[in-house]
């Protein structure tokens, strides 16, 4: 159970408009700063808010608070709550919000594309989503492919950041490692790619031919194709 009670700063409240509990005690049971209670006692902070008895709902015990009023020292805990609530489990895919369905293949296509080594069964966790669906997208299969666009799953809301980026990661880990003696492939440096040299070679353009360079390179294929055209006179001559 957490150490910390439900709506701590109604719970500060209601110990400050009913106990004799110091700043210092009533911080630490609500997990909240002593300077944030005591701008709760001069009417600075939590305005407006109701304060809950944590003796009704059973966070504290009236024994606890009138051991605290005696000894200023002593730090009250939450009591545990005897009654155990089972931890909800999800199986299966995640579910995704009706309004959201239908940008839930947008949301394949990006990770397809943009993300290729995700497992299908990651791309399950992340979006709700099936097998046939993800190979149906990624092999252009899907009955409306054509009207498709890749759309960040975050930015859809169909999962969060941290998730995507916990998926990411497994998948890179789990990715095969290069072979002894291959070199990663990896981008060139910055200062090579923004040289003076590299952009001058990049926006440069080939110089013309000069005409006497044009006649060395065609003056042999010239003389071909005259004697081609003598030998085909020739022939008709015979003829």
């Amino acid at each position: 159970m957490s150490n910390a009670p439900l709506m701590p700063k109604a719970t500060a409240v209601w110990l400050v408009d009913n106990t004799a509990l110091g700043f210092d005690q009533i911080a630490a049971f609500c997990k909240l700063h002593p300077l944030e209670v005591k701008a709760i006692a001069d009417g600075e902070a939590a305005q407006g808010i109701k304060g809950m008895d944590p003796v009704l709902t059973g966070q504290l015990t009236r024994e606890e608070i009138e051991k605290a009023q005696n000894n200023p020292s002593y730090r009250m805990q939450v009591q545990e709550s005897k009654v155990r609530v089972p931890e909800n489990k999800r199986k299966g895919p995640r579910y995704t919000p009706v309004s959201r369905r239908q940008d839930r293949p947008n949301a394949i296509l990006w990770l397809v594309r943009y993300h290729p080594e995700l497992l299908d069964a990651q791309i399950m966790r992340l979006v709700g989503t099936t097998k046939p669906t993800i190979e149906a997208i990624r092999t252009r299969t899907h009955w409306n492919s054509a009207n498709l666009e890749p759309m960040d799953p975050v930015t859809l809301g169909l999962c969060s950041q941290i998730e995507l980026d916990i998926e990411v990661e497994k998948a890179a880990k789990n990715a095969p490692k290069p072979m002894e003696g291959e070199e990663p492939q990896t981008l060139m440096p910055v200062d090579e790619t923004t040289s003076e040299d590299a952009i001058a070679a990049a926006f440069s353009t080939p110089a013309p031919k000069t005409r006497e360079e044009e006649e060395e390179v065609d003056a042999d294929a010239v003389f071909a194709n005259f004697k081609s055209m003598g030998e085909g006179d020739e022939d008709e001559d015979e003829r």
